[in-house]
């Protein structure tokens, strides 16, 4: 009596187990989109002018996250460059970028976004405290 009951429940527990596990999943969804490119990339910009190109691209992939969200959607893969393109110099990608401090920097630029960028070292560069 004990094994048939042991029987049902390793039955019962075979069929729910899959079933269970299935509620730990994601809808991923990808997305592509013709980047907005700077007019010349060997030439840099300003920093203003690297933001407001970025924005476009950025008001072009809020409204893809937010359509994916709303069919379904809890994983949004966009591209590797679909903020500011490719195709930079060394010298003219550096407005597109921001600079993170070195963990020796006591800094948190997002409470402290007036601080000079030049207080975090670049690679290669010592930090005196």
């Amino acid at each position: 009596m004990i094994a048939l009951r042991f029987s049902k429940c390793v039955v019962i527990f075979a069929f729910l187990v899959p079933s269970v596990c299935a509620l730990d999943t994601f809808i991923a969804a990808v997305y592509e989109h013709a980047v907005i490119l700077p007019n010349r990339t060997e030439k840099p910009v300003s920093k203003e002018e690297a933001l407001l190109l970025m924005n476009k691209n950025i008001d072009v992939l809020e409204k893809a996250v937010k359509l994916a969200a709303k069919q379904g959607a809890h994983i949004i893969v966009t591209p590797e460059d679909g903020i500011y393109g490719w195709v930079f110099t060394r010298e003219s990608i550096d407005p597109y970028l921001e600079d993170i401090p070195a963990p020796e920097v006591n800094w948190i630029p997002c409470r402290d976004p007036q601080r000079e960028w030049n207080l975090c070292p670049r690679s290669g560069q010592s930090v005196s405290l």
